[in-house]
């Protein structure tokens, strides 16, 4: 749908990272006429595609502040929200490891802050504590925070599930479509000019990650710097996914929370990340260096020694937005509010870690400060929207062939025949499940969207065998040439010539 088929909302939300679908999700609650916008061809194109995938317990954040009390209630309500969005969670709980005396005596403040925090289920492991449940662990161990509300999820999953349960309540989703200008009207809208088309809404919510500073200068909203914190990350195959039972943090730098090891949601064992600022213009984060590599590894054998090199099938990057005052000042904290002078623009910015824990409450949030600002909603006692009548809470999402019983499987392949086609041959992904993903109501446009959605080419062999019939199967379901198909959206074209 173009931007001109429906030019009028009552709120426009820039920005489809997990942060903005979540609020999406949240307003679609309501009776409000939402618009969600995002520049690339798919949602998760941003920081929430390449990140850690950990849903903090909540002892990190400062008490107090924004960070500390959406972290808790995010983490809170992800356990019930996977189950009926159908996105995949995990409750592994998290260990903060110490290597020494003054990393002990920084477990100890993590414990107390989060008690500040209203963080549940923690406790102060002392080293043999620790070595029962995590037996791999390096031998300088001596101690450790243990959080058990903490988790893992697939961040990019979970944010098709929020984004698509808000396409399925109404919604309407502009992929494709950057934000150039936005202008306040005498009446007291906004006008948000998308290349050649104008949308209307009374409410502007920024919710554009990296862009954020843009977008609020554009507004003629509150003046901030997104500063790029880049990381760079190992995956290593499921078959070692063990070795890790928990997420592994070590006690934590001035750079963040250190190099981590984890099992992630699909069983495979995740490494990283570095911390490197980025000074001047945005800047690419697809790719990786030897050097960053190397050193996530040597500090990851700290925590888990001699995880076996021959095992590493992927590497990646991502971006972390770190929010900066105009005078280099860092922020310390979310900024999420209206703007003081800009009425009806909600900044949405610097969400950083724990922002995909945070998430699902950052939604509540923002919806709670629209109310604020003149949008109709009603809350129950914990802050969450009342549904319309007619919300679907639950989302169906895609069957999962590969972990089905053998019973499951022989009724799907009896319901429909696509189920017994594997495609992707190292995650035992289906034709049935690909094709699902295309279709869905927010479906995938390109070989990234398949993957994210469905694990196809996210094995040991990454793509190799399967990416042809995936672009064939992308080409037959949205009846565009093969030669259309894109890896990731743009010109990202997979093949030059059909022959």
């Amino acid at each position: 749908m173009g931007a001109n088929d429906m030019t009028q909302f009552d709120v426009i939300i820039i920005g489809g990272g997990v942060s903005g679908a979540c609020i999406a999700r949240e307003l679609s609650k309501t009776k409000a006429k939402i618009c969600l916008v995002e520049k690339e061809n798919d949602v998760a194109c941003g920081s929430s595609k390449a990140n850690s995938g950990i849903v903090h317990a909540g002892y990190d954040p400062q008490p107090g502040t924004l960070m500390a009390k959406l972290n808790v209630r995010g983490t809170k309500l992800y356990p019930e929200l996977s189950k009926k969005l159908n996105f995949e969670y995990k409750n592994c709980g998290s260990l903060v490891v110490a290597f020494d005396e003054s990393g002990l005596k920084t477990v100890k403040t993590l414990y107390e802050r989060g008690e500040k925090n209203g963080v549940p289920e923690m406790k102060v492991l002392t080293e043999e504590e620790l070595r029962k449940i995590e037996p791999k662990i390096g031998p300088e161990a001596k101690g450790a925070l243990y959080a058990k509300t903490a988790g893992v999820v697939n961040p990019y999953q979970a944010t098709w599930a929020f984004a698509e349960s808000a396409v399925i309540n109404g919604a309407t989703f502009l992929r494709n479509t950057t934000v150039h200008s936005i202008t306040k009207k005498e009446d007291g809208t906004f006008d948000v000019k998308c290349g050649n088309d104008i949308i209307n809404a009374k409410y502007v919510v920024n919710a554009a990650g990296l862009h954020a500073d843009a977008i609020s200068k554009m507004a003629g909203a509150r003046s901030f710097e997104i500063k790029q914190r880049r990381g760079e990350y190992l995956l290593f195959d499921n078959e070692i996914g063990s070795y890790a039972q928990h997420v592994i943090f070590q006690t934590p730098t001035a750079l963040g929370k250190g190099v981590l090891v984890t099992q992630t949601v699909d069983g495979n064992l995740l490494v990283g990340p570095s911390a490197d600022d980025q000074d001047g213009d945005k800047l690419d984060y697809t790719g990786t260096t030897r050097k960053s590599q190397d050193e996530v590894y040597a500090k990851s054998a700290l925590s888990i020694p001699s995880i076996p090199k021959a095992f590493l099938i992927n590497s990646f990057s991502g971006i972390r937005a770190i929010a900066m005052e105009e005078n280099g000042k860092g922020v310390n904290d979310f900024i999420i509010e209206e703007d003081a002078e800009v009425k009806h623009f909600i900044n949405v910015a610097g969400i950083c870690s724990p922002g995909l824990s945070a998430a699902p409450a950052i939604g509540e949030y923002v919806v709670q400060l629209l109310n604020k600002a003149g949008l109709e909603a009603q809350f129950d006692a914990e802050g969450a929207v009342i549904p319309r009548s007619d919300f679907k809470d639950e989302r169906e999402g895609i069957p999962n062939f590969k972990l089905a019983s053998l019973d499951q499987k022989h009724a799907l392949i009896k319901k429909n025949p696509l189920f017994g086609q594997i495609i992707c041959r190292c995650e035992t992904i289906t034709e049935a499940e690909i094709v699902a993903a295309i279709k869905s109501p927010l479906g995938a446009r390109d070989l990234d969207g398949v993957k994210r959605r469905t694990r196809a080419g996210m094995g040991r062999c990454q793509g190799g065998f399967c990416m042809p019939r995936v672009t064939e199967i992308i080409s037959r379901e949205t009846g565009i040439p093969m030669t259309s198909v894109t890896k990731f959206g743009g010109t990202s074209f997979v093949l030059e010539s059909e022959k």
